[in-house]
């Protein structure tokens, strides 16, 4: 990819070289473009699409790639491109669903340094950073932390203590976030509306990098995190009006095949009360691994039931990588 591509941030939204106090064309040149192929009947292909792109950064001197986990989720073909146009095939090595974190090994050199990593939890709010997507500078934010605080995903996910910056990078997918020393420190995720100093404002969301590391060896030697798989609802769930309100179901999930609907509200899981999507997961994660049946108290027009829910592992629905 090149300088020249559709867009580009404005020159005064870049981060200056001159001031850098780290090799700032290193750590462009680690973030790679990532490329991935999905087959049409993929239980995410409906969600998130059959070609996904996005950006790779390589953290080991073999080329092992970090990037967020959705990217090449259920991908049968994976594409790395540098920043100087080579482009190598790639094999999805892991995806991890508690931290939301993808690694890629590509299948040939692909010529690039890694870069260092280094601790999220060092950084403070106000924090001057720098969001790098593929594609050089023109693609490289200046950027600083708003809030270090939880985020609860609506598809069964949880972060304790996840990073938000602004201004929004547009091409947040995958993107690589960089301290003050040029070390990484989170993977780009989501574009979120943030109130900032009282005003809302757009930033993104990133995984921070410390929750790699605990898992980091499992995740290259097995393919996924050792111990038992969390259990998995499949129901997508957001807060309303204090209330946890049901928004869609997977399809052939658990909460699907227990009749659980759009618009209902869990007022409870194993009679404990819930208010809250983050609540609702945590209290869902305690309940044992995947596999084990779970009350949940179901409100539907004004009337309560229980409803017994076995749980699954997640990724036993999904299409697994296979090597190239």
């Amino acid at each position: 990819m090149s300088d020249t591509d559709e867009w580009a941030f404005p020159p005064e939204f870049q981060p200056d070289a001159a001031s850098a106090r780290f090799d700032l064309e290193r750590a462009l040149s680690a973030v790679v473009a990532l490329e991935a192929d999905v087959p049409a009947d993929a239980f995410t292909a409906s969600i998130l699409g059959t070609d996904r792109g996005g950006s790779a950064v390589v953290i080991r001197e073999d080329g092992l790639a970090l990037t967020i986990g959705y990217l090449v989720t259920e991908a049968v073909n994976v594409r790395l491109t540098t920043h100087e146009g080579r482009t190598v095939d790639a094999h999805p090595i892991a995806v991890d669903f508690p931290t939301g974190l993808g690694l890629v090994q590509p299948l040939g050199p692909l010529g690039v340094a890694p870069l260092p990593r280094g601790k999220a939890a060092a950084l403070n709010a106000g924090d001057r950073v720098t969001a790098i997507s593929h594609g050089g500078r023109a693609h490289a934010l200046a950027a600083r932390v708003v809030a270090k605080s939880e985020f609860a995903g609506y598809w069964e996910y949880l972060l304790d203590e996840a990073l938000f910056t602004a201004p929004l990078h547009p091409a947040w997918s995958g993107a690589a976030l960089v301290d003050a020393r040029g070390r990484l420190v989170g993977i780009g995720s989501l574009f979120v509306q943030q109130v900032v100093d009282g005003e809302a404002t757009r930033g993104n969301m990133f995984v921070p990098i410390d929750v790699l590391e605990p898992v980091l060896d499992d995740l290259l030697t097995h393919g996924r995190r050792q111990g038992p798989p969390q259990p998995w609802l499949g129901v997508y769930l957001h807060d309303e009006d204090g209330r946890v309100v049901v928004q869609d179901v997977a399809p052939n999930g658990p909460a699907a095949t227990a009749g659980l609907a759009p618009g209902d509200q869990i007022a409870a899981i194993s009679d404990q009360p819930v208010v809250q999507v983050g609540h609702a997961w945590r209290v869902l994660w305690r309940q044992g691994a995947a596999g084990v049946e779970i009350p949940v108290t179901v409100v539907r027009d004004g009337l309560a039931r229980r409803v017994n829910v076995v749980t699954a592992d997640r990724e036993s629905m999904l299409v697994k990588p296979r090597l190239q």
